[in-house]
């Protein structure tokens, strides 16, 4: 039922505006452990660096953890038109930090691209389904992210 609904354009309007709020507040009250959407799927805090504004940028994100201690991030944008400003921010700084399961880890961002990409995207539609409507949705290609581990 949960993916039925995060697949109607009804959630695609709402869900921008109520999740982040939910998980910032969620979040900070929990010091860091738990995010709201994190019931339905895996998530990190991505604190990234803006890619105009050069501040920091915090944006709670579902992510999909692999084994060997990466994480793939999916720019869907709850498959509504234009990228979200996060994945421009990761394009212009790379560097960022993310909040997982109460741990901070420094990360390094790279946009996945051909057969990576491929892979990963097939990967994500076995994770959350959902994104194939997402991506119907929208003419622009889906952004996909491998976040990896690195020393501060």
């Amino acid at each position: 039922m949960v993916r039925r609904v995060s697949s109607t354009r009804a959630f695609a309007r709402l869900a921008p505006h109520v999740v982040p709020a939910l998980d910032r507040s969620v979040h900070r009250l929990s010091g860091g452990k738990y995010l709201v959407s994190g019931l339905m799927l895996p998530g990190v805090m991505l604190t990234a660096t803006g890619a105009r504004s050069g501040l920091p940028r915090r944006v709670p994100l579902a992510c999909m953890p692999e084994s060997g201690g990466t994480w793939v991030l999916i720019g869907s944008n709850f498959g509504r038109d234009g990228h979200p400003a996060w994945t421009a921010n990761l394009l212009a700084h790379p560097d960022a930090r993310i909040d997982w399961k109460g741990e901070r880890v420094e990360v390094t961002a790279r946009l996945l691209t051909g057969d990576e990409r491929e892979a990963a995207w097939t990967a994500a539609l076995r994770f959350w389904p959902p994104y194939a409507t997402y991506q119907s949705r929208v003419t622009r290609e889906i952004r996909l992210f491998r976040l990896a581990g690195r020393r501060p």
